[in-house]
């Protein structure tokens, strides 16, 4: 699949997210293509205990340092708020360890512009060539799909993609209320139960370039049975008008 130029100005008043927890190893190569394709962003400084912020602070990186360690939920929604305070129209969550490559981005501000409020990088929408996480992940990814569709009616190939354009009904939502754990699937969930339109687009991703995913091997189970608890649940409340 051709890749999109991604110094095509988009339509759309645009942010970037960089959720950062201990990305010294990327953070800086990351911010430096975003800022190099032309596009606005904020890093959001989860309370990393290694030189990240220190990092952000001698290249004058656009960074929002937080008081405390808030986990990938919290760190997106401080995300979700600025763009919401700052006017922009969408803002599209990138990974700071250099796994998303930005040359998608066109594609998610695309489909926001057609009439999506939560586009979702998906690596299994089509067949491609980049990165498609570990075999016991793709079970689980797998699983999550089949939740979606079976409470929501929904095909979502990539539920746990951190690649994600939202518009403007989904920034007001998020800001509100977003899942803390492990956001991904629940937010979507949390979406399709507000009546937002959630599609996705397909796109490669790479393999981190540094750091350590939140997922651990062997929590993986947990994390299974804990998400699908939550997308049940959410259905559930939804149904008893909650």
């Amino acid at each position: 699949m051709d890749k999109c130029n991604s110094s095509a100005t988009p339509k759309l008043k645009t942010l970037l997210v960089i959720p950062a927890y201990n990305e010294e190893d990327c953070i800086l190569s990351v911010a430096k293509k975003i800022e190099s394709a032309g596009y606005d962003y904020v890093i959001v400084n989860d309370g990393s205990t290694d030189s990240t912020l220190r990092i952000c602070k001698e290249n004058n990186l656009n960074v929002l340092d937080l008081p405390r360690n808030l986990g990938i939920g919290g760190a997106v929604q401080a995300g979700h708020k600025y763009a919401l305070r700052n006017g922009y129209d969408v803002d599209i969550q990138v990974d700071g360890d250099g796994q998303h490559d930005i040359n998608y981005i066109p594609l998610l501000i695309k489909e926001i512009e057609a009439g999506a409020d939560l586009a979702i990088g998906s690596r299994f929408l089509i067949q491609t060539e980049g990165f498609q996480s570990t075999a016991m992940r793709r079970i689980g990814i797998k699983w999550l799909s089949f939740m979606l569709k079976l409470l929501y009616k929904k095909n979502i190939t990539d539920p746990t993609s951190g690649f994600r354009a939202s518009g403007r009904r989904a920034l007001e939502l998020f800001s509100r209320t977003y899942p803390i754990d492990y956001p991904e699937p629940e937010s979507i969930a949390e979406s399709l139960n507000h009546g937002l339109t959630v599609s996705e687009v397909s796109v490669e991703m790479k393999e981190r370039a540094g750091g350590t995913s939140s997922i651990k091997v062997f929590g993986s189970v947990y994390y299974m049975i804990k998400v699908s608890l939550a997308i049940a649940m959410c259905r559930i409340e939804k149904r008893s008008g909650k």
